[in-house]
């Protein structure tokens, strides 16, 4: 159940970071909730790959290379899912950065006591 309102709190980020970002855009609700479920796939099996693969060089930048890999994980997402659209690098750097602050907030709320 918690996974599923995760997921919901994680669309609504998207739909809200599709309105504020101008580089960013997503149509329909049904599209951020496609959308969510497609991060929430590539964090999970990709990303782990990609960190181990460029292990050297987040150690060598303390770590500030995971946010290009999460830049990386909303290209993918952007590739395979229709009606989110990312305007570039930059604009997936900034998504996911404002994405990551979005969850924390909201993953918050619904924290177990």
């Amino acid at each position: 159940m918690k996974t599923l309102v995760k997921l919901l709190l994680t669309a609504i980020a998207v739909i809200l970071l599709g309105y504020l970002l101008p580089g960013a855009s997503v149509t329909p609700f049904m599209t951020a909730l496609l959308v969510a479920v497609v991060l929430a796939l590539l964090r999970l099996i990709v990303k782990p790959i990609l960190v181990v693969l460029t292990l050297p060089i987040t150690v060598l930048t303390l770590g500030i290379f995971l946010l290009v890999i999460n830049a990386i994980i909303i290209l993918l997402a952007d590739c395979f899912v229709t009606g989110f659209e990312i305007d570039g690098f930059w604009w997936a750097l900034i998504f996911s950065l404002f994405l990551s602050l979005f969850q924390t907030i909201l993953f918050a709320l619904i924290k177990e006591e």
